[in-house]
Formats: structure tokens, sequence, C-alpha cells
């Protein structure tokens, strides 16, 4: 659907030592994605017991929105320190709707 929020998960696998380093590159870019149509909100997950992944959550209006900011040039710049230092060993970008339980519901009888 159009006009259904996302969540999008970007799962980045880091070595031992590297997660220091990641959280400083995101806190020197916290609010760079703020002012994006559609950009609802961003929290960087660190890991604890049993996972070892850092797990960067974004939430959207829509796809479309998410779509049109991960082609643009202001995502290349977002990405551009990374690919010229990399912390991350690989990454995984799980995608989710949100569901709208509310909608669900029943009727009252």
């Amino acid at each position: 659907m159009a006009d259904t929020p996302v969540v999008k998960i970007n799962a980045i696998s880091v070595p031992e030592g590297a997660g220091p380093e990641l959280e400083r590159r995101f806190a020197a870019r916290l609010g760079a994605v703020d002012g994006t149509p559609g950009f609802l909100g961003f929290e960087l997950l660190r890991p604890t017991a049993g996972e070892e992944r850092y797990f960067v959550v974004t939430r959207w209006a829509d796809d479309a929105s998410f779509r049109a900011w991960s082609e643009s040039g202001d995502a290349r710049k977002a990405h551009s320190g990374e690919r010229a230092r990399p912390v991350a060993s690989g990454a995984d970008l799980l995608e989710f709707e949100v569901v709208d339980l509310v909608g669900l519901q029943a009727p009252p009888a």
C-alpha cells in the first residue's frame, strides 16, 4: 500500500571492538535525515546478549519516501565516509510495513 508507514532496519555486522567507532559516526551525523520528506524517526540499537549486530532502525511515512531518500545524493553523502573507512563487516536490510491494528479491530457488536 502506498500510504502504509514502513520500518527499515539495517542490521550491521561490526567486528569486535569497532562498536564505539560506529556509534561515533552515527552521532556525528545525527539529525542529517530529519528534514527529509516522509522521514519519521531513527534509532541506533546496540547489541546485547545473544546478538552481535547493531540495528539501525528508521521509520518512514511510506516506502516511496524511503526509496526517494535512499536513491538521493543525501543518502550517498551520508554513507560516503563508510566506503572510505568501513567499520562494518556486512549489513542486511530488513523491511517491514506497520500494521494498523486499530483498523483490523472488529466493530463493536
